[in-house]
């Protein structure tokens, strides 16, 4: 496994920021990490990356230790806070060699590297501005240059794409998703069109607790006891009463129903001898698919 996070607890005097949270994290993946503000995201983050220790537990990146091997652990990371922390009077290409010297390169590699980064993340217009006359997007690019200068095997982006603009957002996304094929990636959003286009597997964080950890296939899966069902024909609450099975019912628009089974029953073969029986005709039945906003919200608002 890239990231082993073991029964890690957080407390911030009387606040209890992660609860006893354990998930793992394997090479490769991109994985995005989700819950509502103040769940607990970035703090997991900066535990992660070392930047504050936790109350309780450990975590490892790449075999190794964050409270042993701290500064092999930050070797192998790269991260971008979710506040994208720059030095506004330094130039773009200025900053990444900063950057890139913190990481021990030097001379011609480290050259090289800062002109592979702004190709990769689109700053060659920007790359002799100073970066506080950059727009909100370009800095975001900047921060993400600088989490990749010393070519980590993890990145931990924070919101990533924040403040970018919707040709940014795709040209950073196809980033994010090449990268992912040889680094492991964990990345916080709010952003649900981005999970659903960049994810291999959702982490939910709510109240510090992970309360989901599974791919986007099984927290969306379809509901195999509620099927939305279209009639012809005016149909009564009191007339769906009598299907078998049948647990509670509610009207959605004209003549389609939503019908909920009891106990995860199929009541499929039920509904149609009803409406064989009531000479009812069924025009369209399929099941309840969950999206993901749906899930975040149930999982999010207990």
């Amino acid at each position: 496994m890239s990231i082993i996070v073991q029964n890690v607890t957080k407390q911030y005097d009387t606040q209890l920021a992660l609860n006893d949270v354990s998930l793992n994290i394997g090479k490769g993946e991109i994985v995005g990490l989700l819950g509502p503000n103040g769940a607990g995201k970035s703090t997991l983050m900066k535990i992660i990356t070392c930047f504050i220790p936790p109350t309780k537990g450990t975590v490892s990146v790449e075999g190794y230790d964050i409270w042993e091997q701290s500064m092999e652990v930050r070797k192998r990371v790269g991260y971008l806070p979710e506040h994208n922390p720059l030095y506004l009077d330094m130039y773009v290409k200025e900053y990444l060699g900063f950057v890139g010297g913190i990481h021990h390169l030097k001379g011609e590699a480290l050259n090289k590297r800062i002109n592979e980064m702004i190709e990769m993340t689109g700053l060659g217009v920007e790359m002799h501005k100073k970066i506080g006359a950059l727009s909100k997007g370009y800095r975001q690019r900047v921060g993400l240059a600088q989490a990749m200068i010393h070519n980590p095997s993890v990145l931990i982006l924070d919101e990533p794409t924040s403040g970018l603009d919707p040709n940014q957002l795709i040209d950073i996304r196809n980033l994010i998703r090449d990268l992912g094929e040889e680094k492991t990636v964990l990345l916080s959003t709010h952003i649900m069109q981005e999970v659903e286009a960049l994810c291999d597997r959702i982490i939910i964080i709510n109240k510090g607790v992970v309360v989901a950890n599974d791919n986007i296939e099984n927290l969306t899966k379809e509901s195999d006891n509620v099927l939305v069902v279209e009639f012809e024909g005016n149909i009564t609450i009191e007339m769906l009463r009598n299907i078998v099975g049948l647990k509670q019912a509610k009207a959605i628009k004209d003549n389609q129903w939503i019908l909920e089974s009891k106990s995860d029953l199929d009541i499929r073969q039920d509904l149609m001898r009803w409406a064989l029986n009531n000479n009812i005709i069924i025009k369209s039945m399929q099941r309840e698919e969950t999206s993901i906003v749906e899930c975040f919200q149930k999982l999010t608002r207990v």
